[in-house]
């Protein structure tokens, strides 16, 4: 295929794609080449043209802020008797928000897949500029700071680009105020980063200080205004707390 034609297919499939998952609140749509993606893996990591031979690039999909909460909340409460997961919610709003407008041969993935689909998400995002690695222990947006998720990607047999918003962005070694150290409870988030054993001990608690939301996160002095709703807060904190809990043990 020409290259004019390449570069033309993949500037329209960004296109689709995000108006595509705009609806369901999907504002973060990012792009990386898999030979970027498997360069410098260890050579126990799959790599993703062993996973998708035909594909040239990965569209990485995610979010800044609340709005896909709120589009899976009024989900769940329009038929509050089948109550759907998050992730098959995810997986069923993308697969069909997408079905229309991707090439042949193209394949879709979701971070829950990991333990059979072991791609790493966060080197995804990094890679494609939609985050940068914290002391939070969590990737940062310039604009929405630690309020971020990513939710899918989609391996495309064309070569794509996208707007890398975070590319070079590294707020912490400059931050003044470093909110996020003084608030966490726990003193787990300090200037060499998060640490683990520390933030697990504390949520092993009975009572579970940090259930609600984690403090530092709330306190990140980037994207505050992008906060998540309360109650997609509390599901996050339950979801990571078994990992954590098998740290403290």
């Amino acid at each position: 295929m020409p290259m004019a034609a390449v570069e033309g297919s993949g500037t329209g499939l960004v296109t689709a794609v995000s108006t595509a998952v705009a609806p369901l609140g999907l504002n973060l749509v990012g792009a990386v080449s898999i030979a970027a993606y498997d360069a410098g893996l260890a050579p126990q990591q799959p790599s993703l043209a062993a996973l998708a031979p035909d594909a040239h690039s990965v569209l990485v999909l995610g979010h800044g802020g609340g709005a896909f909460w709120t589009g899976f909340a009024a989900h769940v409460s329009a038929d509050p008797a089948r109550p759907d997961p998050l992730d098959a919610y995810t997986r069923a709003a993308i697969g069909t928000a997408l079905a229309d407008c991707l090439p042949a041969s193209s394949r879709l993935i979701f971070p829950f897949e990991f333990p059979t689909v072991p791609v790493s998400f966060q080197r995804l995002a990094v890679l494609a500029g939609l985050g940068s690695p914290s002391l939070l222990g969590v990737l940062v947006h310039p604009e929405f700071g630690p309020w971020i998720a990513l939710r899918a990607a989609v391996l495309v047999p064309i070569w794509v680009t996208a707007p890398a918003p975070a590319a070079g962005f590294d707020p912490c070694p400059t931050c003044v105020e470093r909110a996020c150290i003084a608030s966490c409870p726990a003193g787990a988030v300090t200037s060499a980063g998060w640490n683990i054993p520390a933030c697990a001990a504390h949520r092993a608690r009975p009572d579970d200080p940090c259930a609600v939301g984690c403090h530092a996160r709330i306190d990140c002095v980037i994207g505050r205004a992008h906060r998540y709703p309360a109650a997609a807060q509390v599901h996050h904190q339950a979801y990571v707390r078994p990992g954590l809990l098998a740290v403290a043990r």
